[in-house]
């Protein structure tokens, strides 16, 4: 049985909670500690040429080129956000072969801009996994919708038997959308293990269960939050982190 470890991590564009502060070399370090296969970014910025103009250590490409470095050779990157200084959107860091992705837009019109970042990943020794990276809308509406698109992807795009990660920021903080989710064939990695959705936000003092990892045909072995320093001061979220039998 194979066994991969899974971080996902809302990085706020690489600011800590506030705003106010540049830490992605810090994000990189943190990131690199924990030695994950695959790392599920929301809030990736592709490009911004005003904050590279303000910051010194602003990298040269992307930020999840950044972060990736040499840990990392595999990467997908799903442009949600377009503006005319740049863009940000979801990404995908993996230490396996991407044998294929596909950003799917599922923004409500004449709102904000949010996608699904579906890739295909070969695990050595192990199957092909699907995995998908998710950050979903502000308003409960628009939720509704958008885990209706997600789930007509996992049931009509992804065979039944293979294993499927569907982790990031759902924005569900009244577990409205957990449900449906669960109706999907979903199981989330921290309820099955500690009986509850994990509390990521914000990352000072996390009350709200916004972030998440969600499973079929896998089982979770151990499921963290990574809840205090450095994490507490690099985002407004804190990661899960789950080691993942396939």
């Amino acid at each position: 049985m194979a066994s991969i470890n899974v971080l996902t991590l809302n990085m706020h564009m690489g600011f800590n909670l506030l705003g106010r502060r540049f830490v992605l070399p810090e994000l990189r370090e943190a990131i690199r500690a924990v030695s994950a296969d695959m790392v599920f970014l929301q809030e990736v910025l592709g490009e911004h040429a005003h904050h590279a103009r303000r910051h010194a250590a602003w990298p040269a490409g992307p930020q999840y080129e950044f972060l990736a470095d040499t840990l990392w050779t595999q990467f997908a990157y799903g442009r949600n956000a377009v503006y005319p200084h740049g863009h940000h959107g979801n990404a995908l860091m993996s230490k396996f072969p991407i044998a294929s992705f596909e950003n799917r837009d599922v923004s409500v019109q004449g709102h904000e801009q949010r996608g699904l970042l579906h890739a295909i990943v070969r695990v050595p020794e192990g199957p092909e996994v699907h995995t998908v990276c998710v950050h979903l809308g502000l308003r409960e509406s628009h939720r509704q919708k958008q885990i209706g698109l997600l789930c007509g992807i996992v049931a009509d795009e992804i065979p039944a038997d293979a294993p499927l990660v569907v982790a990031g920021d759902f924005n569900d903080w009244r577990v409205r959308g957990h449900a449906l989710l669960r109706r999907c064939g979903l199981v989330e990695a921290f309820e099955h293990t500690r009986g509850r959705l994990a509390r990521t936000f914000p990352s000072r003092w996390p009350t709200l269960p916004v972030d998440r990892i969600y499973l079929r045909n896998a089982r979770v072995a151990q499921a963290q939050v990574l809840s205090t320093q450095p994490w507490s001061h690099l985002s407004d979220h804190v990661p899960l982190l789950a080691r993942i039998d396939l």
